[in-house]
């Protein structure tokens, strides 16, 4: 079955209700064999679109990955980016913030890890936490040291932020693909009592996790309104069904490469001079 990136993509301004998103839809695949094949095919394209996006060296791709506890964020990037060469791709997972981080804007820890031009930078949890971990507990904001009290609209001046900083980035080369991997929460519980069930996934479980799933329909609430704020033409959001990890990763490698497929990029063409130059050194490796 063939992949529309454009059914997962939420519109600009679009008021965004995850309820009527499915978190499982049909398969792209028909069978393990079939997903398997499909899957090693996405993967090599992508590794020759990253060779030819480095060659270009005139754009650079950040991947943001936001979902609730156990939506596979770690899978989809291990499995979809594995045949991408390591020099041209960099990961970066975003905890709760440090001393010193706190000492500056909400931006500037990610903003030092942006992709330069020819890399794709991918981002585990991102500067999108500040809108969506803080909305819905509030004194994290109260911790942040911002000089004045946060008032009411502190959200919206933050939406306003985030979309001034990515348009900022797509006008200079970066282009930017927003993933929201839609979990539901009967499959949340499925995988929480893998992990405390499997003793080689124990780790994976903190028991943190139960206090933010006690808190579900806040976090949903609040994607609704950062989907909805965030998604434009510069750097949309796509909404995954996370329930199948499988679909989900041929889902999200789909977007990918029709994002690459749609930069105009070329390898440097040989110019007369370049020609030769290339020529001499031939005849010197020749002898």
């Amino acid at each position: 079955m063939k992949i529309h990136s454009n059914a997962f993509r939420v519109k600009p301004g679009d008021k965004c209700d995850l309820r009527a998103w499915p978190t499982r839809i049909k398969p792209a695949y028909r069978s393990e064999d079939d997903y398997t094949a499909m899957l090693a095919e996405h993967v090599a394209a992508l590794s020759e679109r990253q060779q030819l996006l480095y060659a270009s060296g005139r754009y650079a791709v950040l991947l943001i990955f936001q979902a609730m506890d156990a939506a596979g964020k770690d899978g989809v990037i291990k499995h979809v980016m594995s045949g991408v060469n390591p020099q041209g791709c960099q990961v970066f997972s975003y905890k709760h913030p440090s001393a010193a981080e706190l000492q500056h804007d909400f931006l500037w820890r990610t903003t030092r890890d942006l992709p330069a031009r020819g890399k794709i930078g991918i981002f585990n949890r991102s500067y999108y936490e500040e809108v969506l971990i803080a909305r819905v507990h509030p004194e994290i904001l109260e911790g942040e040291g911002i000089p004045d009290k946060p008032k009411k609209g502190v959200w919206h001046e933050r939406y306003r932020s985030i979309v001034h900083l990515e348009r900022h980035l797509s006008a200079n080369g970066t282009r930017i693909v927003k993933f929201f991997l839609h979990l539901s929460k009967e499959e949340q519980r499925q995988r929480f009592l893998a992990r405390i069930d499997d003793p080689d996934k124990n780790w994976k479980f903190d028991p943190a996790d139960l206090k933010e799933r006690d808190v579900w329909t806040d976090y949903r609430k609040a994607y609704e309104r950062c989907l909805g704020a965030t998604s434009t033409k510069a750097a949309p959001w796509y909404v995954i069904p996370a329930d199948d990890k499988e679909n989900a990763r041929l889902i999200v490698s789909q977007i990918v490469l029709d994002t690459l497929d749609g930069l105009k990029m070329r390898y440097p063409p040989t110019t007369p001079a370049r020609r030769r130059e290339l020529e001499l050194a031939r005849k010197r490796l020749a002898k």
